[in-house]
């Protein structure tokens, strides 16, 4: 339930507006740098290991602290829990402007990832919370959008400032980035206190946890990340391997960001509406994924795009329905909780995609890899099915 607001609290568009640039935040800091460190810090990245290992630090601190981060904003309020993180994120954006060092790009990153681990599952809690249920479609659709404009830009916009001026100057302008978004929070963001909760027990969290109305989206939400960080990552490569030249695989790219940025949206208005439900958008948006997948093994760029475009809308749809699944059958004392450990299944998503992509295409081929995530999806979308006819059919 959304707490009613004193009055004189800013207008509701204007209380999210800064949750969404925190959304954006996220995705293009880890965008932006990552698309970059290989190809323009050869100081800094000296091998191949090295740049793995500067990768996986962003991510590896995400995995580690977000469920941690997630329970603190149910203890103390999302909102500290979001305004230290944006804090924390100029910070170490900023160690490396004054160091501009490659050790210091290390202690950088760690600290960027720690950072995002506070303020992005704290954004989304409070985005849940802020929002009657009836507007959760609506509102992270919205922020799933700005996401993804993140996700979209950040390579593009991350290759221009770092050919202007290096990492240093990337560096500089995501300092400023989070600072003001921090600043904006501050004066727009109300303050949402923390609700009493009953003691819980490590069996209550676990019971909680690996209830189906926190698995099932959850699930479908790694799924979506899987398959749209295997698409951007792959599908260039893909391109490549049919004699495609770089301006097509790029719009393959662009073309799935922005299927799932014009998607989200217009899924989150459908399920506030009444238009479309939970289980029916999660498994179609499972389906299409799975087909978008299935269609990037064809040949020729009408499979490039196809599969892009499947890719982009089938993860558009099961984003905003998923986090608004988990807001909605979440006890509001335990939002944070919640929105913490379902970052975590994205993130495992996120890295489990790519890898079993890569580990099947080494002895079946890049079209076994896509074809190997499109039979575990299509797997997930039957189960989806499954459960949706089985609650009718006990209803």
């Amino acid at each position: 339930m959304v707490e009613t607001l004193h009055h004189g609290t800013p207008p509701a568009a204007r209380r999210m507006w800064p949750l969404y640039a925190a959304g954006f935040t996220t995705a293009f800091g880890a965008h932006a740098i990552a698309a970059n460190l290989g190809g323009f810090s050869g100081d800094a990245v000296t091998s191949l290991l090295v740049l793995g290992g500067l990768l996986a630090l962003y991510d590896g601190a995400e995995v580690l602290l977000k469920p941690v981060f997630g329970s603190l904003a149910d203890r103390i309020g999302a909102r500290p829990l979001l305004l230290g993180g944006l804090v924390a994120f100029a910070l170490a954006s900023a160690v490396y402007v004054v160091a501009d060092s490659p050790g210091w790009l290390w202690a950088a990153r760690l600290g960027q990832g720690a950072a995002a681990s506070a303020f992005s599952p704290s954004a989304s809690a409070l985005v849940a919370r802020l929002n009657p249920a009836a507007k959760h479609g609506r509102a992270f659709g919205s922020y799933g959008f700005s996401k993804s404009i993140g996700y979209t830009l950040g390579p593009l916009l991350g290759g221009l400032l770092v050919w202007a001026g290096g990492l240093r100057l990337l560096f500089t302008v995501l300092t400023v980035l989070a600072a003001v978004v921090a600043v904006w929070a501050l004066t727009a963001v109300p303050a949402v206190p923390p609700l009493p909760r009953t003691r819980q027990t490590v069996l209550d969290l676990a019971r909680r946890l690996s209830a189906p109305a926190f698995l099932g989206p959850t699930a479908a939400l790694a799924a979506a990340t899987a398959a749209l960080s295997a698409g951007v990552g792959f599908l260039p490569v893909a391109g490549r391997g049919d004699g495609l030249g770089t301006v097509a695989t790029g719009a393959a790219v662009s073309v799935l960001a922005l299927c799932a940025a014009i998607v989200q949206p217009r899924a989150g208005r459908a399920l506030d509406d009444g238009r479309l439900t939970t289980r029916t958008g999660l498994t179609v948006g499972l389906g299409l994924t799975a087909s978008g997948l299935a269609a990037a093994t064809l040949p020729g760029v009408a499979g490039l795009l196809a599969g892009a475009a499947l890719i982009g809308v089938g993860t558009g749809l099961i984003t905003p329905l998923g986090f608004a699944a988990l807001a909605t059958g979440t006890p509001a004392e335990r939002l944070g909780q919640t929105m913490g450990a379902a970052e975590l299944g994205r993130e495992l998503g996120d890295a489990g995609g790519p890898l079993l992509v890569a580990g099947v295409a080494v002895p079946a081929g890049l079209d076994g890899g896509f074809a190997a995530l499109a039979v575990l999806v299509a797997v997930g979308a039957a189960l989806s099915a499954t459960r949706g006819r089985t609650e009718r059919a006990v209803a």
